[in-house]
């Protein structure tokens, strides 16, 4: 199903090359399940020749994990995975220590740039995600090190996180638990900030498509970019929340309706 929705960038053709920017959770999964038709839409952009990027906010796993993830559901994905500790990782000196408090794919982020890492103490960077074991003595860890003069770094800021039991407390959450009880603003590598606005134009161009879930993030994260933003009903927003901010370019029930809508 799709829904009339207002218009900015104008419509793509078919047949021109255009980069297409799919968010994960709430687009193509929910936690582990398969959302029905996402790995055909995929087919779909890439035999009619569009370069396709997965964009994603969760930066607790690795890209290796979320590239084998993507195998499972029958969409290869090598190379083509961007994930928040990617980019937040790429803001970080190697000359500099960061302590994480996040999950496994900010580690192996930070490691592979060459960054050392600590788990407490003092730091120069304090590196913020999702990940499901934070608790009060993590918080007060990281807030000791921003208090002592580290910068805080946040992978993302996204409220909650989509799984098929409905709306979690995601990154942002975390992040702001941090913030107030250090009482400083953090820098937000991911969507829609500028870090990620950067990288993705790199990767795929000044034109595009953006597919998301979430107005917040990837509505916003899609003007940033000046690519069309395409909201799917399938995660965080559904047909209840509508009209959102900012107003999508088009507003499809999943990812398969939106390839179909904007190709035909």
């Amino acid at each position: 199903m799709t829904f009339p929705a207002g218009s900015r960038p104008a419509p793509l053709r078919g047949d021109a090359p255009t980069g297409w920017a799919l968010d994960l959770d709430g687009v193509v999964w929910l936690a582990d399940k398969p959302i029905p038709g996402a790995s055909d839409a995929v087919a779909q952009l890439r035999e009619a020749g569009h370069p396709v990027l997965f964009v994603t906010n969760n930066s607790a796993v690795r890209v290796r994990e979320v590239e084998e993830k993507l195998a499972g559901m029958g969409i290869s994905a090598a190379g083509q995975v961007v994930t928040s500790a990617v980019v937040a990782a790429d803001l970080v000196s190697t000359d500099e220590v960061a302590l994480v408090c996040a999950g496994p794919g900010v580690r192996e982020a930070l490691l592979d740039r060459g960054v050392a890492v600590v788990g407490e103490g003092d730091a120069d960077v304090v590196v913020v995600g999702y990940h499901r074991d934070f608790d009060y003595e993590r918080m007060t860890v990281a807030a000791r090190a921003v208090r002592r003069g580290a910068r805080l770094l946040a992978t993302n800021d996204d409220p909650t996180y989509p799984t098929p039991d409905g709306p979690i407390p995601g990154g942002g959450a975390i992040l702001a638990s941090i913030a107030v009880a250090s009482g400083v603003e953090a820098t937000v590598a991911g969507k829609p900030h500028v870090p990620m606005v950067a990288h993705v134009r790199r990767r795929l161009g000044a034109g595009g498509v953006m597919v998301g879930d979430r107005p917040d993030t990837d509505g916003l994260f899609a003007r940033a970019l000046g690519y069309r933003f395409a909201l799917v009903l399938s995660g965080v927003t559904g047909p209840g929340d509508l009209p959102v901010e900012p107003t999508p370019d088009l507003v499809a029930g999943d990812l398969v309706a939106a390839v179909e809508a904007e190709l035909r």
